[in-house]
């Protein structure tokens, strides 16, 4: 009878000690900061960020994605249809997708080009070619 009590008191003793141990509130204070704030030339509907942290796209309520950079510089925007009322983009950011209230879901391809200063290169044809090469071979 001695081990049978003194058997339950031993697997009942750390249950009786977790009810007397107040529960855990998870992790500690809560620190936060405002890191940016950008004023924006339009009321935002949506927003989606790319995954590198580039860029910010940005639904505004007329009809127009503004591509923002990390600086809230306006890098571009694309018209969009009236019914589109939200947005995302792929995981590398080069499509963005169109969520419309008439059910209608698009696809648009993004792309940036890149204008290179050229001035003072040795060339190759007609200077004023509507299409240039470049090659940086020197890189090795």
């Amino acid at each position: 009878m001695k081990k049978t009590f003194l058997l339950c008191g031993l697997l009942l003793a750390p249950s009786l000690s977790l009810a007397a141990t107040p529960p855990a509130t998870g992790a500690g204070a809560l620190d936060w900061s405002v890191q940016k704030t950008w004023k924006l030339s339009t009321k935002p509907l949506d927003f989606a960020q790319s995954l590198d942290n580039k860029r910010v796209y940005v639904l505004g309520d007329d009809n127009k994605v503004y591509i923002l950079d990390v600086n809230g510089k306006e890098m571009g925007s694309i018209p969009v249809d009236a019914n589109t009322i939200a947005i995302d983009i792929a995981p590398r950011g080069e499509m963005l997708y169109l969520v419309g209230s008439d059910k209608k879901y698009s696809s648009i391809s993004i792309a940036f080009s890149q204008n290179i200063d050229i001035s003072g290169a040795p060339f190759l044809g007609n200077e004023n070619a509507p299409v240039t090469m470049v090659v940086f071979s020197d890189f090795q």
